[in-house]
């Protein structure tokens, strides 16, 4: 059955690489990765880069792909797989996600996204981030949790193109827009659901808010120890393992 993973910003399908060696080889798992629009492959001429523009990308390449797929959502990866799952749970055998604590009602934007939704200030900030050097980039990810040799990989990807692309982004996320998703929930609850819960990952609020998602979608939880919001990169082989443990368990 096809693994699918899709990552979130500002990433590339990079961040995935230890995790997928490790399902494929150890687990016997065939893993696909999905790159959003912007964020490691083109921007398609007639495509705007806001959120349901990419649940609407992300569904059709469901769609593609041949079997019984379990879905492996990261950051705004997760967002858009919470956008298909309450849209079109029939397009998955499972699905896994963190940040799930981003769908709740009293979830608020951490300092980074506040500033990339503010008007001007958003545009400096993006502009500041995409135009420093690359090996400035690859301390600041280094300094949150990325391995050098994937924060390099993902730092040469960080250019004008994914900038606007965040902007839009996270500026099509209103409190209204995500109010949809919490609204639907109960349709994710018809596919097995995981959410994933770093210890360390303080980007999806208070884990109850994430706690609180699972619950609604009724979706199991598994905390993921001494990781952050890279958790995947911080710890390959507890995410092995409990994603396999998931999928092993399923009917």
């Amino acid at each position: 059955m096809p693994v699918v993973f899709v990552h979130g910003v500002p990433e590339t399908d990079a961040i995935w690489d230890p995790l997928a060696e490790r399902l494929s080889v150890d687990h016997g798992h065939d893993v696909i990765r999905l790159i959003p629009p912007g964020f490691g492959s083109p921007v398609p001429n007639d495509f705007e880069p806001v959120r349901a523009s990419y649940v609407d990308w992300l569904a059709a390449e469901l769609e593609s792909i041949n079997g019984d797929i379990d879905l492996v959502g990261h950051d705004w990866g997760a967002g858009h797989s919470f956008g298909v799952v309450t849209t079109r749970p029939e397009l998955v055998r499972s699905w896994t996600m963190d940040v799930a604590g981003l769908m709740h009602p009293d979830y608020e934007w951490h300092d980074m996204a506040q500033l990339w939704r503010a008007p001007e200030i958003g545009e400096e900030t993006v502009a500041g981030m995409m135009g420093a050097s690359v090996d400035d980039k690859v301390t600041l990810f280094e300094s949150l949790g990325m391995p050098p040799e994937i924060g390099r990989q993902v730092a040469l990807a960080n250019d004008a193109t994914m900038g606007r692309c965040i902007l839009a982004l996270y500026r099509s996320a209103d409190p209204e827009e995500l109010a949809k998703i919490w609204d639907a929930l109960p349709t994710a609850a018809t596919r097995p659901g995981l959410v994933l819960m770093p210890t360390e990952d303080h980007y999806a609020g208070p884990p109850e808010f994430s706690r609180d998602v699972a619950e609604r979608a009724e979706a199991r939880t598994a905390e993921l120890d001494g990781v952050g919001h890279w958790w995947m990169l911080q710890d390959p082989d507890q995410a092995a393992a409990t994603l396999d443990a998931f999928w092993s368990d399923l009917p």
